[in-house]
């Protein structure tokens, strides 16, 4: 078997590292009178972990496999180290890519299965067999390399699937939904592992995920897409710290959104114009109404509601509280003594000035 001929696109991406490793360029995609993507621009740097996040239709699949080759812009373009790949097809473009469903050969065990993308790639038997014992010891599967996709367990399957893409050592990684398949257990484990492999292997890595927790725990940057166009990107501190718009703030978490208060929102900023306020639920306390000592008066506000529904979820304690005719979202965690509010109950809820955010509506 004979290695594939240079491409000089894909080359390039072993110089000029001042350049963003991967940039869309006005990019749009249509299907028919359907614009699944539509003005796409975005520049992705060279080890960076970059997550595209949003709600089903919002066109964060199409970026993927626009990037991955499989479908061509129907117009703009896609660069990597500078260089226009759209003439290259996903064959040729040096790539790992994890599915949602793995995709691993089911009639090939553990260890052709990583063999097998050295293979393509021509690589001398002594060589393959050397980086497969390598990368089976680090994914912890060295006891399971004779044995076939389907006596293997979801969280074996996923480690199989990243270390074949991990193994021809690509310039960039995709994923396409890495971790949905996976019970909520094993997701927290494979994100601890995720992790792990990107800042050993320090591979550029763009996940496509619906997951906001996810997104949270692994990206150095997340883009927050809707409806085709990028709503808002950047640090996950930053994204749910600060939202722009009450749709990124409703869809990263939970959000209390004040369009239309009964009472007077007050702030250590001013309020811009064509926003409404917005303050995360974990940032009010819950105490009964004679009880107002977080802090001092001029630094806080304080409100009088009814307890409307009291949800218990193992660490976390959520309620939904009545003030007028808004209906703050409470989330605090559960402490050994901690008073307990049931519906029906007067409460004071309490927060820092400081932690209202503005978002446009």
């Amino acid at each position: 078997m004979h290695a594939a001929p240079p491409v000089p696109e894909i080359d390039a991406l072993e110089k000029s590292p001042v350049l963003p490793q991967i940039e869309f360029r006005s990019v749009t995609k249509t299907y028919g009178k359907i614009t699944a993507v539509r003005d796409l621009s975005l520049t992705v740097s060279r080890g960076e972990f970059l997550t595209i996040l949003g709600p089903s239709g919002s066109g964060k699949t199409t970026a993927l496999m626009l990037l991955a080759g499989f479908v061509a812009p129907t117009e703009g373009d896609i660069l990597i180290a500078g260089k226009s790949v759209g003439s290259v097809p996903s064959y040729r473009r040096d790539q790992g890519i994890v599915f949602q469903s793995y995709a691993l050969f089911p009639h090939l065990t553990v260890r052709r299965n990583l063999e097998f993308p050295l293979e393509m790639r021509g690589m001398r038997a002594a060589e393959r067999a050397a980086r497969v014992e390598r990368m089976l010891e680090r994914v912890h599967l060295k006891d399971f390399d004779d044995r076939m996709p389907s006596q293997l367990s979801g969280g074996q399957q996923q480690r199989v699937a990243l270390a074949r893409a991990l193994i021809p050592d690509p310039p960039f990684l995709l994923l396409d939904e890495p971790l949905g398949a996976l019970d909520r257990n094993l997701r927290e484990q494979m994100q601890v592992e995720m992790k792990s492999l990107h800042k050993e292997f320090g591979i550029t890595t763009i996940c496509v995920t619906h997951d906001q927790e996810e997104a949270l725990t692994l990206s150095d940057r997340i883009v927050v897409m809707r409806a085709g166009r990028i709503e808002q990107t950047d640090s996950p501190e930053a994204l749910y710290d600060r939202p722009e718009t009450s749709f990124v703030a409703k869809f990263l978490g939970e959000a209390n959104i004040f369009e239309n208060p009964n009472f007077k929102i007050e702030s250590d900023e001013a309020w811009p114009s064509g926003t409404v306020p917005m303050i995360r639920p974990e940032r009010i306390r819950v105490a009964a109404p004679d009880a107002r000592n977080r802090g001092d008066a001029d630094q806080c506000q304080s409100v009088i509601g009814t307890v409307d529904d009291m949800i218990y979820a193992g660490p976390l304690r959520k309620y939904h509280v009545r003030v007028g005719s808004s209906v703050f979202i409470v989330r605090e965690q559960v402490a050994a003594g901690q008073p307990i509010f049931r519906p029906g109950d007067g409460v004071c809820l309490e927060w820092l000035r400081s932690d209202i955010r503005f978002v446009a509506p």
